[in-house]
Order: structure tokens, then sequence, then C-alpha cells
């Protein structure tokens, strides 16, 4: 059974790098996927579908539900590793659950902790607008981003946590010190 764990958290948390820094100690355990990047794959591809995402990512809205739990079901069927860390879901109560909807209707794939990485906006704004990336990193999107992240997040929180599926963890120390944290406590949560 593939062991799933959601890692959440605002925009210039951290969520995506940390991820992939428990995916490189873990290379023969552990993959990742980032809504994300999933998402952007699809964009780069040239489809119809990237095209629509593309415009609704550009927005900084969120993509359209069934998208998303289509994209993210597709990728944990055929994930090459026992350990699933995914990051940037759910941004919605809707995504939360449709997403636990589909885990119920099946035995191959097991959700074991959502962990949020928390950070405040500030921190989070200093980082986002820091990097600017791309068209997606002015502080105008910023903040529908954050909005968007933080309107449903409270749902979030209780629904996960009356499961004792939600854990937190402070962003806003050194990659190192969060990546170490968050690998020991999957480590402890697979071993049970």
């Amino acid at each position: 059974m593939k062991q799933l764990f959601l890692i959440i958290g605002a925009p210039g948390s951290g969520k995506t790098t940390d991820a992939q820094e428990i995916q490189k100690r873990n290379p023969n355990s552990v993959v990742h996927y980032s809504t994300g990047d999933l998402l952007r794959e699809e964009v780069a591809s040239g489809s119809e579908r990237g095209k629509l995402i593309g415009g609704i990512i550009a927005k900084g809205e969120l993509v359209p539900l069934e998208i998303v739990v289509q994209t993210i079901i597709h990728a944990l069927q055929n994930a090459p590793k026992d350990i699933v860390l995914i990051d940037g879901y759910p941004r919605s109560v809707e995504q939360m659950n449709a997403l636990h909807e589909k885990l119920a209707e099946q035995d191959s794939v097991k959700l074991v902790k959502v962990i949020e990485v928390a950070v405040s906006e500030e921190v989070a704004r200093d980082r986002v607008l820091g990097r600017a990336r791309g068209a997606d990193d002015n502080a105008e999107v910023f903040n529908n981003r954050m909005r968007v992240f933080l309107e449903p997040l409270e749902a979030i929180r209780a629904f996960y946590g009356k499961q004792n599926l939600h854990h937190t963890i402070n962003g806003e120390r050194t990659i190192e010190e969060i990546v170490t944290e968050m690998n020991d406590y999957i480590t402890l949560q697979i071993k049970g």
C-alpha cells in the first residue's frame, strides 16, 4: 500500500523545497509531486487542457477540481515508490472532500498525515516577492494567492484534525531544520 503525505502551506512557505529535500534524502523510498508542477507540465505540453490551466494559473485562481483530482490520482496510481509526498494540495474544502472521497473508494493508497508548513503572511510575502521567478510573482497575484490559501484553511485544519491527520511544522527556520524535523516525523509515522 502506498503511503500518502500531503504538505500544505502558504505561497512562499517552502513546502515544495522541503518535499524535494526529503525525496533527495530518501531516493529509494520517497517520491514527491507538486500539484503546481503537475499542472505546469500539462501547460507546457501545449494541450487544450494545458492552455485552460495556464490561463487560470496566470490569474492566481484555482484550477477546476476535476482536473486537479484527475492529475493527482493519476500520479498516485503511477508512483514508482511506496511513500508519496504531494505538496500544494488541498487548497480548498472542495479539493479536500474530492480527494477524501477518491481515497475512500480504493485501498491501494492510505493518507497518513497532512503536514502544514506554517509561516506568517509577512514572511510568505517577502519570500515570494523576493524570488520573483515569473509573471505570477507580483504583489497583486500574491495577495490573491494568499487569500485563496487562507479562506479554507481553518476548515481544512478542522477536518484533518478530527481524524488526527493534521500536523504543523514551523516554516520560519532554516531549510535544514525544517527538512530534518519533517523527515524524522514522516519516518516515525511510517514505522508507526
